[in-house]
């Protein structure tokens, strides 16, 4: 058992924003179970404190419910397939993008699709409650998506597929069940998807929205270790552009970064299979 909780202990230290939003996730989900969970009932019961509520009365007065209900989940299932994509989509984000970037873009489309929420059900004359991540993991899918689309993505018993056609096929699912049930929860998802989508537009063009989370993932980088700090990689502006033209955010890390960069655009352009021996190893290591 110790020593079960010592790996926890030590993924949880070493693994990164993508491992640590999926703790914290689970562990939240634990301790609504023993909260919120109605056993005679047998199922879950939120109050307006935690989930985010249709009713702009409620919002205005507990605004923190704008972030704390996409870290919530209303079942098993819903967090089990939930942490699923959310790993997918986070490990494709952070093959681009900062630590920084992905809690800012996780927190403020949280915040962005919940306010979708509360406008859509407004209008629609009806009260509810929401919880759960996908809004948020729509949008690191999408954002991903929007900046490499035609990356190649292995899929089990599918093979490889580009990932704009994984997005487009999640984004179609949303829109057919959009009036057949869980309304809200596809609202939310969405809004996320629009989210994402306008944050990588503005990111190319010069505008990091993350900006104002750097504090925020600073803090939470070190739980657990506050002897050491973990510093952000540093943001290269390329000084050669000329002064006419808007450096881009988008985050050259560092020479790894480069290396991998050159191998996704070789993928994108003949495939896998077109790598050599080494590349293939690299991305691989690159990859964990």
């Amino acid at each position: 058992m110790n020593s079960i909780l010592e790996d926890i202990k030590w993924q949880y230290k070493t693994g990164g924003i993508a491992n640590r939003m999926i703790y914290w996730n689970i562990g939240a989900f634990l301790i609504a179970i023993g909260l919120f969970y109605q056993f005679k009932l047998g199922y879950f019961k939120y109050p307006d404190w935690i989930a985010v509520s249709s009713d702009p009365a409620v919002v205005l007065t507990k605004p923190w419910t704008l972030i704390t209900y996409a870290f919530f989940h209303d079942g098993f299932q819903h967090l089990f397939f939930n942490m699923l994509v959310l790993n997918f989509s986070s490990r494709l984000f952070l093959t681009f993008f900062t630590q920084k970037q992905y809690l800012g873009l996780y927190l403020l489309s949280a915040i962005f699709a919940s306010i979708c929420f509360v406008i859509s059900f407004y209008f629609l004359n009806v009260t509810t409650v929401m919880v759960g991540a996908s809004a948020a993991i729509m949008a690191l899918l999408v954002a991903t998506t929007t900046y490499q689309p035609l990356m190649e993505v292995r899929l089990l018993l599918i093979g490889r597929v580009k990932l704009w056609h994984i997005t487009a096929v999640v984004l179609l699912l949303d829109l057919l069940q959009l009036q057949l049930e869980n309304t809200g929860g596809h609202i939310a998802h969405l809004s996320g998807a629009l989210f994402g989508y306008l944050y990588m537009k503005l990111l190319i063009n010069g505008t990091d929205l993350s900006r104002g989370v750097t504090y925020i993932l600073d803090f939470f980088t070190n739980l657990g270790n506050p002897s050491k700090k973990t510093p952000f990689k540093k943001v290269h502006v390329n000084p050669k552009k000329p002064a006419t033209q808007r450096a881009s955010k988008i985050v050259t890390k560092d020479k790894t970064q480069q290396q991998i960069d050159e191998i996704l655009d070789k993928i994108s352009k003949s495939g896998y299979d077109s790598l050599s021996k080494d590349e293939k190893e690299f991305l691989f290591k690159a990859g964990k």
